[in-house]
């Protein structure tokens, strides 16, 4: 396995009238646990049906039912744990956490405040090659989710769907180690990538599925090092959350608003109150939403419905024998296996797929080639035409099939180009393509010395120049290949011509 060795990314300073400053981030990452049914009932979790369709009993709040805890949502949050190299605590337990919204139909959310299901660990942050930061994972805790009120179908009333109410979500707390938008963006990008490998979690920000809380704060420069130091938040300054971010270009924005509000405020002799902002797209702005509560102010206390949370290890060990290859390791290993330059593999990492796909074009191949192909011809193509991996026309056979026939020298790359195309559009077997359409690349070097003698005799002042300067044999080489109709071997045409040219 390869040893990458990398630097941190410089830290956000953003100038202000009177100081330099620089921002302080963490997140707080909601990820809906991938499971069939809710946390505490038997309640199917489809996104997309009709309102109000999937509610149990238990999620509504009937009187007198009790939830029932889904051992699958606790086996994916270990997972999920053990993905991010964090601690599994086999004691865990449930709180209720008090507050009042129409759409939380108990009054309560049964959550896990004093001792959450998975403990410390990090994620490696990567911001380009060889500059990366390990953002350290506070804890992950498991909660049921709320439901969602509608405001758009009534011009005097608002409605209520209950049919996310009690879906098990993981809360993945970070520590405020991210320095910047970028950072933020790369972090919950790299997070997902994390879960979807893992398969705890399908990372669609679209569908609420995944969405952040976002705390920011400012500092002085040099002010973090302390913090560093002293594990002291007070260096840190008042920190502001933003809450339901499910736009990676939206969180990079509201980011950037809420760090030049606060530096007005301060610089303006002002105090920073902490609080919660909602972030409005339209206006390019953060509005407060209400006074930052304190864990007291939900009135939390240990959930009189459900048992603490007692799991085996050896049940823990059996979990982490079922992981998959996570990211990093997978994209050490193509550098490695396949000759892959960081970038190249960093992309067809960042899905897995993708990186399943190019494994199978790949197998038995040149690797470099098959990242190419795969980069460059299939995920353009696919990318124009709004088209993911799963819904490819092009089957990883039939790419793999493409570059073999390169490789043997059948086709040229340009006619290789033409063969995708056709196969992308008509389907086929590459090789039988080649053979019925006579696409097969002339290899017949006196077929390729005949082409180059008729078109040097039909243009003698360019083979003087040609011979002047070695630089213009191209032009020779262009109009063999058009005369052959880009079947001839391209480096057998430059063989020949440069033989000539110098003879």
């Amino acid at each position: 396995m390869l040893d990458l060795t990398y630097t941190a990314p410089a830290p956000k300073v953003i100038s202000g009238a009177k100081h330099d400053w620089e921002l302080v981030i963490g997140l707080e990452v909601h990820a809906q646990v991938s499971s069939n049914a809710k946390l505490f009932s038997g309640a199917s979790t489809q996104f997309g049906a009709e309102p109000n369709s999937n509610v149990a009993f238990v999620d509504a709040a009937m009187p007198g039912m009790l939830p029932v805890i889904n051992e699958y949502c606790v086996e994916q949050a270990v997972r999920t744990g053990l993905g991010l190299k964090a601690d599994i605590n086999l004691y865990s337990a449930f709180d209720r956490k008090n507050y009042f919204y129409p759409d939380l139909p108990q009054g309560y959310q049964i959550s896990q405040l004093y001792h959450p299901i998975v403990g410390e660990g990090e994620v490696l942050v990567e911001m380009g090659e060889g500059v990366a930061r390990v953002v350290r994972i506070e804890r992950i805790h498991l909660e049921q989710d709320a439901g969602k009120s509608i405001h758009d179908m009534d011009p005097n009333m608002s409605f209520v769907d209950l049919n996310r109410t009690g879906v098990a979500l993981m809360e993945i707390v970070s520590r405020p180690d991210i320095r910047g938008p970028e950072e933020a963006a790369a972090y919950v990008t790299k997070l997902r990538q994390i879960l979807r490998y893992l398969g705890t979690c399908d990372g669609n920000m679209q569908n609420g599925n995944l969405r952040a809380d976002v705390n920011v704060s400012i500092c002085r420069p040099g002010d973090y090092e302390r913090y560093m130091e002293t594990q002291d938040f007070d260096h840190l300054g008042t920190r502001c959350e933003i809450k339901n971010m499910n736009s990676m270009r939206f969180m990079q924005a509201a980011i950037d608003f809420e760090a030049r509000r606060q530096i007005a405020i301060l610089e303006d002799g002002g105090t920073v109150s902490q609080e919660t902002r909602l972030y409005d797209p339209d206006k390019n702005e953060t509005r407060s939403m209400r006074s930052k509560e304190e864990a007291h102010d939900y009135r939390y206390f240990p959930c009189p419905d459900l048992l603490p949370l007692t799991i085996e290890q050896d049940w823990v060990d059996d979990i982490a024998k079922t992981l998959p290859e996570l990211p990093d390791d997978k994209k050490l290993r193509f550098i490695s296996e396949f000759g892959l330059s960081d970038y190249d593999a960093s992309v067809l990492t960042a899905d897995v797929a993708n990186a399943a796909f190019f494994e199978d074009v790949a197998k038995g191949r040149d690797g470099k080639l098959a990242a190419n192909w795969v980069i460059n011809e299939l995920f353009g193509r696919l990318k124009k035409d709004e088209k993911t991996i799963k819904h490819s026309p092009v089957s990883a056979e039939q790419l793999g099939g493409i570059i073999a026939l390169i490789t043997k020298g059948d086709i040229s790359g340009k006619i290789a180009k033409e063969l995708f195309e056709i196969v992308y559009t008509e389907g086929g077997d590459p090789a039988e393509i080649v053979e019925s359409r006579g696409m097969k690349q002339v290899t017949d070097m006196g077929a390729i010395e005949a082409a180059v003698d008729e078109i040097m005799a039909a243009n003698p002042a360019q083979v003087e120049k040609a011979k002047e300067n070695p630089k213009l044999a191209g032009w020779f080489v262009g109009q063999v290949m058009k005369a052959t109709g880009g079947k001839a071997n391209p480096k057998a045409v430059n063989e020949i011509i440069a033989k000539k040219l110098n003879g």
